[in-house]
């Protein structure tokens, strides 16, 4: 078939699909690799052969054996390993549709392009959602440890912050505040996922407390990190890294769980920060009406 009937910008548009798909092909092996059940295996594996496939069809046109970009492929690898493979599955098809136009385009001159598109949406996108990585699971379990740190933390600082006016004493009290709110959340998620019957309580209470004690060091650092005076700025910065936090994992839940991103996110910020803002009214009132001044 060759480059026959085919322009050179419908050529170079090809080349840029087939070295996608070819290197998707490589990211799909190796995440095979790494994954345990042995049925999550077969479907990465076959989402590769097929990526592999429409590689091969483009490869008709361009006549150019491409190989995999590797800084790409040891991306997504380390990606998976940070974010789960389900995460990075669906930012790679988020990109494939995306490309709508691009198919569009091209299938007036290649008539297999608008075949590939529909493969690439329906088929891969049906083996996509047999795919079952354990983390997501546990999504629950990770949304209420976050969501109570960030609130019931956030709280904290900000009320300690003009109530102390010294950055080693809030973060000393944030530390011992955030700890013990990780062991009380964690032992109240096990107890409850018990009494639900679920088996696998004692994973959901890790994942609350993990995602506990991750907000906390983070919101704690701030405090840490700068002169004992500079509260203000200590307050400001933390109040930043909450929105950061919510963003990102709001973000992640999203892409990995089809959510809606905006709804989801102005809630948790709105929420985090309104308690902030209640909670610093609330310690310039008490240390006013305490008359307590260190």
């Amino acid at each position: 078939m060759g480059n026959k009937m085919i322009s050179d910008e419908t050529k170079q548009i090809i080349l840029k699909l087939q070295q996608n798909e070819v290197t998707e092909q490589a990211i799909y092996y190796n995440l095979s690799k790494r994954v345990k059940k042995e049925s999550e295996k077969k479907i990465l594996k076959r989402i590769g052969d097929e990526e592999g496939s429409h590689s091969e069809i483009w490869f008709k046109y361009t006549n150019k054996k491409l190989k995999p970009q590797k800084l790409k492929v040891y991306f997504y690898l380390l990606l998976s390993i940070l974010l789960g493979y389900t995460f990075v599955i669906k930012i790679m098809e988020k990109g494939e549709e995306d490309a709508q136009d691009v198919y569009s385009r091209l299938a007036q001159e290649v008539p297999e392009a608008q075949e590939i598109y529909e493969d690439e949406q329906k088929h891969e996108q049906a083996l996509i959602a047999l795919l079952d990585e354990e983390r997501l699971q546990y999504v629950g379990s990770m949304v209420l440890g976050l969501n109570d740190a960030l609130v019931e933390l956030t709280g904290t600082l900000a009320g300690l912050s003009f109530a102390l006016q010294d950055n080693k004493l809030v973060a000393l009290s944030g530390l011992i505040t955030g700890i013990s709110a990780t062991l009380s959340m964690a032992s109240s998620e096990y107890l409850s996922a018990r009494s639900e019957g679920n088996q696998n309580a004692k994973k959901s209470a890790l994942y609350t407390g993990i995602m506990y004690i991750f907000a906390v060091f983070l919101l704690v650092l701030p405090y840490l990190l700068l002169p004992g005076k500079q509260y203000i700025f200590a307050l400001i910065t933390m109040l930043a890294i909450v929105v950061l936090i919510i963003f990102a994992f709001t973000y992640y839940i999203s892409v990995a769980k089809d959510l809606p991103f905006k709804k989801r996110f102005l809630e948790m910020a709105g929420i985090s920060l309104s308690v902030a803002a209640l909670s610093f009214i609330v310690g310039i009132l008490v240390k006013h009406f305490l008359g307590i001044d260190i």
